[in-house]
């Protein structure tokens, strides 16, 4: 079985966000980066299905050299190999694209990713991959196992699960508790040093959308506390402050 894992280099959870050149460019400074938490659920599956039914495992980037330490941690994880195209995410589409020209030709059987990234939580690229390659896309995938050619999975939908039997090859967006993140022991860090790590040039058309401008959340307003006995003076408020009536 070939496995395709698309992994995203995001900020840690714990970062500190601030913005340079007028709130148009994200501040890297002193930011640790880390595979992005819901590719990493669909990197600890894929390799759970290579140790029990055999195969390989390709990790693919779309960013730049900075992107190469996160890279091989995928592959101290578990990954056999890792593709790196060389150029921003810039959009969802951009990127989509730029997966969809590595996978055309590979042969894989899963083509595995997060439902969304942490740092833009889009949520698109699974689904406008699936539609270049035209293959079934399917997210988010919560169970997922492989019996011959079909992939039987679990998802989330409103109000309970949908169980669903699909054909290989398919793209998924997964999401816990499909597998339990893995960490990657001495032998691995020290493997991934020699794993091939291939760099190639973006092709399609530049992205198609521009940022203007980073902006953060308003700031928390006062707290007002109102008297359990003072339901007019609470309507009031939420009427003419809040005006959320």
């Amino acid at each position: 079985m070939k496995i395709l894992v698309c992994i995203t280099h995001v900020p840690d959870t714990t970062s500190r966000i601030s913005f340079t050149d007028g709130d148009t460019k994200f501040d890297t400074t002193g930011v640790q980066f880390i595979i992005g938490p819901y590719d990493d659920y669909a990197l600890a599956r894929a390799v759970e299905l290579k140790e029990q039914q055999g195969g390989s495992i390709t990790v693919l980037n779309v960013g730049g050299a900075e992107t190469e330490p996160t890279i091989r941690k995928a592959l101290a994880i578990g990954a056999d190999e890792a593709i790196r195209v060389n150029a921003e995410p810039g959009d969802s589409f951009f990127v989509a694209e730029q997966i969809a020209n590595v996978a055309k030709d590979g042969g894989y059987d899963l083509i595995l990713m997060g439902r969304e990234s942490i740092d833009f939580n889009g949520g698109m690229v699974h689904g406008i991959v699936g539609e270049i390659l035209g293959l079934p896309s399917i997210s988010p995938v919560m169970t997922l196992d492989i019996e011959g050619d079909t992939a039987k999975m679990a998802r989330e939908i409103e109000g309970g699960k949908e169980y669903l039997e699909v054909k290989l090859p398919l793209v998924a967006g997964c999401q816990e508790p499909i597998a339990e993140w893995k960490i990657p022991n001495m032998r691995g860090i020290m493997s991934a040093r020699t794993k091939p790590l291939k760099v190639v040039e973006p092709s399609g058309d530049a992205t198609n959308t521009k940022l203007q401008k980073f902006e953060r959340p308003p700031a928390k307003g006062d707290v007002k506390m109102i008297d359990a006995e003072n339901v007019g003076e609470l309507v009031g408020l939420l009427k003419n402050e809040a005006k959320v009536l």
